[in-house]
């Protein structure tokens, strides 16, 4: 067979480790041929691809990012794209396409499958940890542990000055990092989008730790966390090519309102893209490559439409579509467990 491998969406650790397992797998197990599509779905649009060898793969099991390149490029921007992708994979002879990518790359893969007919497996990854049918997603151990590792610097510096720091982390539907990274770095309020803040209920928690005689307060707030209905102003945000909005700033409005309303010196830290660059966990690494070695098995199975998926500590097949039809966001359990340490 010959397979075409694309990365999509945000660049994140452990995508290097996916290409390897698949053409390492690919050719030495199944004697399959590997094509690699640049930049995600514009690659397939536009036939940009190149040979995926022994030889392109050697060394990048640590690197971050992707040697494929990425984007948010959407097939179904416009309505001849389908078409377009499905012709020049039928040109180039590609018998199957693995798509690895987050709810964007892999919702475009399930339409291509269902409403197509195209021969599409999906991987799973996202620093986000927010696909549904999997219980974890390569890409978030790293971007948990980048994010708990500044929240242990920025304790220091808090607390030398007295201050109140609020560190805005990735994270645009669902707060996953935010929780587990502020659970892990001892923050003392955690915000997320699951759940809407209230600015003066967060104010009252940093006081009341101020009362208890701890003058420094470690505030994480998710990028994608929203205040209550008329509790403070927000900004609206450009979108992308998937219409998502282009998130950050959160943590710029609420600083300066916990100050105006505490009194406590704040400053804001916003880690942004150093979260999902670099190289990945141990973890991450070894989760990316069990699921290449299982997607390029179900592509050499024809197992069509379907995605590997982390059950327990097992790699099972899902439906394509179940991972996509539903975010995998926070529970309310989950939450609380954090909220035990807020103030």
């Amino acid at each position: 067979m010959r397979i075409g491998v694309l990365t999509g969406g945000g660049d994140c650790p452990g995508l290097n480790a996916a290409i390897r397992a698949i053409v390492r797998r690919g050719i030495d197990e199944h004697g399959h041929e590997l094509v690699g599509f640049r930049d995600g779905w514009r690659g397939p649009l536009e036939s940009d691809c190149a040979a995926l060898t022994l030889e392109s793969i050697r060394g990048i099991l640590p690197r971050g990012g992707t040697i494929l390149g990425t984007s948010r490029t959407n097939p179904f921007k416009d309505e001849e794209g389908p078409r377009r992708v499905l012709g020049n994979l039928d040109r180039l002879g590609i018998d199957g396409l693995i798509a690895i990518g987050g709810e964007d790359t892999l919702g475009a893969a399930n339409r291509l499958h269902l409403d197509h007919g195209a021969p599409v497996i999906g991987v799973p990854k996202t620093i986000d940890n927010d696909l549904g049918a999997t219980d974890l997603t390569f890409g978030f151990d790293t971007a948990v542990q980048v994010a708990t590792d500044a929240i242990d610097r920025l304790h220091t510096t808090a607390e030398s000055h007295n201050r109140i720091l609020v560190v805005e982390v990735m994270g645009r539907h669902a707060g996953w990092i935010a929780l587990h990274s502020g659970m892990a770095g001892g923050a003392d309020v955690i915000l997320v989008p699951e759940r809407p803040f209230d600015v003066e209920e967060v104010c009252r928690l940093l006081q009341r730790r101020h009362a208890r005689g701890r003058f420094f307060s470690i505030v994480v707030v998710a990028e994608g966390a929203s205040p209550q209905t008329g509790t403070l102003e927000t900004l609206a945000a450009d979108q992308d090519e998937f219409g998502h909005q282009r998130l950050g700033g959160i943590g710029q409005l609420l600083g300066p309102e916990i100050e105006r309303r505490t009194g406590f010196e704040t400053r804001v830290t916003v880690l942004g893209h150093v979260q999902r660059g670099g190289t990945p966990t141990a973890f991450d690494r070894v989760l990316a490559t069990r699921l290449g070695v299982a997607a390029v098995d179900a592509a050499d199975q024809g197992r069509w439409g379907t995605m590997p998926a982390l059950k327990g500590s097992r790699v099972e097949l899902a439906r394509l579509g179940d991972a996509v039809s539903e975010l995998r966001t926070v529970p309310p359990e989950d939450y609380a467990v954090g909220e035990t340490f807020f103030g």
